[in-house]
């Protein structure tokens, strides 16, 4: 009789632990209000991905017009976890040549403005980007510069919606409405995954209320056994018809960085 290792027998012995506990905390929501259940979601989210430091990676973005005609950027990204704040992020363009060197910094703060930069080389100068502008598209893609920054908590207003299955995922659907009265978006809805609260699809609606855009997220790989990372993201206007793809690869968590590679004075040297 073969015997079990004792790693398998204790991830055995584990596993209805974690059910328990995952079926508590479910069931922690009865009796919420449905903005109650939302923020409690959304809350509960954040708190998982808590403790990442810093990550980089290699990103390409693809974009497509509303013939089908494509054109490839490629970049590279930092971001930093800051204690008691919004995260920093940093995005450098490295092909092709007509952009290369054109970066973008971004402080996200969890109440107030976010505050970014963007570092143009061919008028070598560093262009700050109003509130009032936030809506607007980064570099030509359907991404806005307010999608770029880190999604914080108190940025939105909650409403739990409904529960809904999702390509074969049990999801909780959410709505999250923006503080910022700058933001191009009256709300957004959510589709956040039970299994591990990882966002699998956002629906944004412009200020009128008409269904703007599509963000959705795909093959998810989970680092330093703790942190989900979708590794492409699929974004689709579905007014002018054109879509942005963000490819990610060469994901690294916890290298040592710090403020000091977040600086707006250096943007003018990234290359």
């Amino acid at each position: 009789m073969k015997l079990l290792h004792p790693k398998v027998i204790s991830r055995m012995m584990l596993l209805p632990l974690l059910m328990l506990l995952s079926a508590l905390s479910l069931a922690e929501y009865n009796g919420l209000t449905a903005e109650e259940k939302g923020l409690a979601i959304a809350r509960e989210a954040d708190r998982r991905d808590l403790g990442w430091r810093d990550s980089s990676a290699s990103m390409s973005m693809l974009l497509r017009n509303r013939q089908g005609d494509e054109s490839l950027r490629e970049m590279r990204n930092k971001s930093l976890e800051v204690d008691g704040d919004g995260d920093k992020s940093l995005i450098v363009f490295d092909e092709p040549r007509d952009v290369r060197g054109t970066a973008l910094l971004t402080f996200s703060h969890r109440v107030g403005d976010d505050d970014q930069w963007l570092y143009l080389p061919a008028l070598k100068r560093v262009k700050r980007i109003a509130s009032s502008n936030k809506s607007g598209p980064f570099m030509g893609s359907e991404f806005a510069y307010e999608d770029i920054s880190s999604q914080e908590v108190e940025k939105y207003t909650y409403r739990y919606l409904r529960d809904e299955t999702l390509n074969g995922q049990e999801c909780f659907v959410i709505e999250r409405d923006p503080v910022d009265e700058n933001s191009g978006y009256s709300r957004q809805v959510v589709w956040l995954d039970k299994a591990e609260y990882r966002v699998q699809k956002v629906e944004y609606y412009d200020r009128k209320q008409s269904h703007l855009k599509t963000l959705t997220f795909h093959d998810y790989q989970q680092y330093l056994d703790k942190h989900w990372r979708a590794s492409r993201l699929e974004m689709v206007n579905h007014q002018t018809l054109k879509s942005t793809t963000l490819t990610f690869t060469d994901f690294r968590f916890a290298t040592g960085l710090d403020e000091r590679q977040f600086n707006q004075s250096g943007l003018a040297r990234m290359r």
